[in-house]
Parts: C-alpha cells; structure tokens; sequence
C-alpha cells in the first residue's frame, strides 16, 4: 500500500489541493482586507514550504511540489482577481507577500489529510491567513489539477 501511496501523493501535489476550513482574517484593518484593495493588488509568491513528515517524499518529488505551489498558488490569485499583479520584487510598494504552505501527514494511509495554506503579509504587522485540509483521495481524485484546485478553494474565501 505504501508504494501505491507515494505515487499517487506525487501525481496528486505536483497538481496539489485541499478540502475547505479558512481561518478567520488576522486583525487585518477593514482597508486593506477588502475585495477593492485585493482584486487590483500586486503581489508577491514567496517560498513556499512543505511542513509535516519530511520523510514522505524524496528530495526530487520535493523539488516539484514546491514549484506547483509557487505556480498554483499564483495562477488562483490570477483567476479570482484578473486585475491583480503577480511581482518578483518584494520592494514593490504595497506589495501582498504570500507564502504556501503545505503540512504533510504523518503517513501515507488513505484517510489521511493534508493542510494547505496561504498566509497573506498585508504589510504593517496585518497577517492573514486561509488554510484548509483534503484527503488523500481527494487529491489523487484531482489528479495533476490538485495544486489548482487547493489553491482555488483557498482564494474562494477571499473578500
């Protein structure tokens, strides 16, 4: 079963996703958490990070789910917000920084669940976080659209 699993945690991440649980906005003042101030943003898609078992995937397979992250994560920002601007520079004045984060299970069993998360720096200390949390099949269901589909129900709960 284990050798079943990891393939398939690889085909699902290199896609990744996750059910739907957001976390409540951070203290973000009412300006800069709104749907105006979000839909024309710039922003910027820092390192993302996997958390959990480091043992679950190799470092090539690490290699790759970090980049759909990056990737995925940029792409939903795009399609709920058309208007908005994905920058490298994190000088850009007022930019959004958000990092991925992925936390892994414990083991590759088919009811376990993974937690992705999109942490949003609005700047002035105002953090904002949404994450969630899908199973395994879930995500092997979604096959190499799982980072977009993660990704995309994360940024739905977005103003």
């Amino acid at each position: 079963m284990h050798r079943f699993l990891t393939p398939l945690l690889l085909t699902t991440l290199l896609g990744v996703s996750i059910e739907a649980r957001a976390a409540a906005p951070t203290r973000p003042s009412q300006a800069t958490w709104t749907a105006s101030r979000l839909a024309t943003a710039k922003y910027a898609i820092l390192d993302p990070r996997i958390e959990g078992n480091p043992n679950i995937v190799n470092g090539e397979q690490r290699a790759g789910i970090l980049a759909a992250m990056r990737r995925d994560s940029a792409g939903a920002i795009k399609r709920r917000y058309p208007n908005a601007t994905i920058v490298t520079d994190l000088q850009t004045p007022g930019v959004v920084r958000v990092t991925p984060v992925l936390v892994t299970p414990n083991a590759l069993v088919p009811w376990a669940k993974l937690t992705a998360r999109l942490q949003f720096d609005l700047g002035a200390g105002q953090i904002v976080t949404l994450d969630d949390q899908f199973g395994l099949l879930t995500l092997w269901q979604q096959q190499g659209q799982a980072a977009n589909y993660t990704y995309d129900r994360l940024v739905q709960r977005m103003p």
